[in-house]
């Protein structure tokens, strides 16, 4: 049977059971149930995602599934868990359940008694969820292709219309019949003159891309000025959902990435408040003012809501690797691919070590950099953290940007910080909160955690920073050392811990902090940089690419121990530098030679520290320090 139909038919069953046996336990088997059906055949796949299909090519009450990032938590909804209508003639009374529905359902005979000593009251969490911030184009279309495909094979068992181009072109009750009849599917497919192709969802993938897109303001007919989707990241595109969360909310919080499974509403009623006919509301009835009635309330075929039934928050958006890598499954995924890890590390450093002009010492240090990540916060210090300054750069060349390029192949989400003196006065790099409207305004710095945030420093140029550029630099500054983010909330800060990596491209010594300093040294200069940069990409074969994903997805989530035994040989043999010349090394030097160890076994596929990785450890700091070094004394100035 068709999977997806057969969860929709359970959906309409359950609320079926649920509205006439509203005091049954019925709330915990739904979502038992589903999660045992979303495990059966790659089941998960076959769920319609948002992020792949735009909302009017989907069933209003079906279930879909949406990949997002919390951007603001809207403050509880109360809602009629359970009501009862009432028919004025015969005085028939009938319960309803109001659980996973943005809008009570009253027959025409109806009305709702408001008195009724039946009516539960109940809560729910409405989270504004956005598409990941600086999700790669990659990730997008792996993700796509894989649906796709399962759906395809889906739609060869059993027609369904329930993702067809041709969605709008017909009522949703004669996209039922459709479904029982398949032969008047056919006819009508062949009147509107299209050709079979589509009728499985087979559409171009940049078609569907197009007519899903939405930029960072929406235009709507009810909306004047244009509706704000408060996408943390300029050019941004994807729907944004308003999240509803019937159970351990507490759980989540903003700024995490989550896969939620749930029921689509797209009710036309939702949008009354942004008709004109809202300006009609007795104000005395409503607390909200207009501006925080059309943020939080804005037009469901722009944002649609999700009622959810099962939300898991993602240790990863890689849609190569496993979704939990604890599960049976995973751990043979995981051994597999770490028998091979040697070839891969080895062909990812020289493809790097190309992509860095020849230089092997830079492409080690970008790939420790790239499996680097927050592990632990003691106090205020996080650990784990490797901000890399890539000196050396060339000045206003298009290196640095397809350096970003070669990145945003490798990695699933990241951003290029271009940093101009326009860009630090004028962009908004920290969240604050809007008070009028009621919700927290986003900004570059607000994203998920391991993205990648390459700042290109090669673009300033003389000029002088405003306030706002200043507190810019600020900001970028301590997301750096602290790995937070201070959200501003007027009257206070809000401090916000996040886990980027930083990767700072610079001519000279950065003005930003860093944890690493390497100086570059190209050994071949391209006579055409650009033909150079774009053959690196296109003579690396997709398996090889798929393979470097992977890899450095798969790194930063291993576990790491050094043990008793190692830790004293290291302290040891810290004393004993010390000892021979006392300026030579500092508690910072070991610090930053243990993190080196420490991402440099993981990139090895070892989860322990050796004697053999803490001297390869000393021995990549003893030549950054020394090129360093060279380039002080050729300059006569700290780079």
């Amino acid at each position: 049977r068709n999977l997806l139909r057969d969860v929709n038919t359970h959906i309409n069953v359950v609320l079926f059971v649920a509205q006439n046996v509203p005091n049954s336990d019925w709330e915990k088997k739904v979502t038992e149930y589903f999660k045992e059906k979303l495990k059966e055949n790659n089941a998960t796949n076959w769920v319609p995602s948002l992020n792949d299909v735009p909302v009017h090519y989907l069933k209003p009450n079906s279930l879909v599934k949406f990949r997002c990032m919390v951007q603001d938590m809207f403050d509880p909804e109360f809602y009629m868990g359970v009501y009862e209508t009432v028919d004025p003639n015969t005085n028939a009374r009938v319960l309803h359940f109001g659980k996973y529905r943005d809008v009570a359902e009253c027959g025409p005979q109806q009305e709702i008694d408001l008195n009724s000593s039946q009516t539960v009251t109940s809560e729910r969490q409405t989270f504004y969820c956005v598409p990941v911030p600086g999700e790669s184009a990659w990730v997008k279309e792996i993700s796509f292709l894989t649906g796709l495909v399962l759906f395809a094979s889906q739609a060869r068992v059993s027609p369904s219309t329930s993702y067809t181009p041709s969605r709008h072109k017909r009522s949703y009750e004669e996209d039922e019949d459709m479904d029982l009849h398949p032969s008047k599917q056919k006819e009508q497919h062949m009147g509107n003159g299209r050709s079979g192709g589509d009728i499985h969802g087979c559409v171009e993938p940049k078609r569907l891309e197009t007519e899903a897109s939405a930029g960072h303001h929406l235009i709507s007919p009810n909306c004047s000025p244009p509706l704000d989707l408060n996408f943390p990241l300029p050019g941004e595109k994807g729907p944004a959902c308003l999240v509803k969360v019937y159970e351990s909310w507490d759980s989540f919080k903003v700024n995490d990435v989550l896969e939620v499974y749930g029921i689509l509403s797209v009710d036309p009623v939702l949008s009354i408040v942004n008709n004109e006919e809202s300006s009609a509301l007795d104000p005395m009835e409503c607390m909200d003012t207009a501006e925080e009635q059309r943020v939080h309330s804005p037009p469901a075929s722009l944002v649609p809501r999700i009622h959810v039934i099962l939300a898991q928050k993602l240790q990863h958006i890689n849609p190569l690797l496993p979704a939990c890598l604890n599960e049976e499954e995973s751990k043979t995924f995981i051994s597999n691919f770490m028998s091979e890890l040697s070839p891969v590390r080895a062909e990812l450093l020289g493809f790097l070590t190309h992509a860095l002009l020849g230089d092997s010492l830079a492409a080690e240090y970008l790939i420790l950099h790239l499996i680097s990540t927050v592990y632990a916060r003691r106090d205020v210090l996080p650990l784990g953290k490797f901000t890399v300054n890539l000196s050396g750069c060339p000045r206003n060349s298009i290196f640095t940007e397809h350096i970003y390029r070669i990145i945003q192949q490798l990695v699933p989400a990241s951003y290029r910080l271009q940093m101009t003196i326009e860009n630090m006065n004028q962009s908004r790099f920290i969240p604050h909160k809007d008070y009028t409207a009621n919700r927290l305004v986003s900004g570059v710095l607000q994203l998920a955690s391991n993205t990648s945030l390459v700042v290109d420093e090669t673009q300033l140029e003389q000029g002088q920073l405003d306030a706002t550029g200043v507190h810019n630099v600020t900001a970028l500054g301590n997301l750096i050392t602290w790995q937070k983010v201070d959200y501003d909330f007027s009257y206070h800060q809000m401090e916000f811990p996040c886990n980027i990596n930083v990767l700072i491209t610079s001519e000279g010594r950065s003005l930003l902090p860093s944890d690493c300093q390497v100086h570059l040294q190209p050994q071949i200069i391209p006579p055409n940089m650009e033909e150079y940069m774009n053959s690196l990409l296109t003579a690396l074969l997709p398996s090889v690419l798929n393979k470097f994903r992977i890899y450095l997805s798969l790194l930063r989530l291993l576990d790491y121990s050094i043990s008793d035994e190692v830790t004293k040989a290291v302290e040891e043999d810290f004393v004993e530098m010390r000892k021979n010349d006392p300026e030579s090394i500092t508690a910072d030097d070991l610090h930053r030679t243990l993190l080196v160890a420490r991402f440099l076994s993981l990139s090895a596929g070892q989860t322990t520290l050796s004697r053999e990785r803490w001297l390869r450890a000393k021995q990549l700091e003893a030549l950054r320090k020394g090129r360093l070094q060279q380039q002080k004394c050729v300059n006569g100035n700290e780079l």
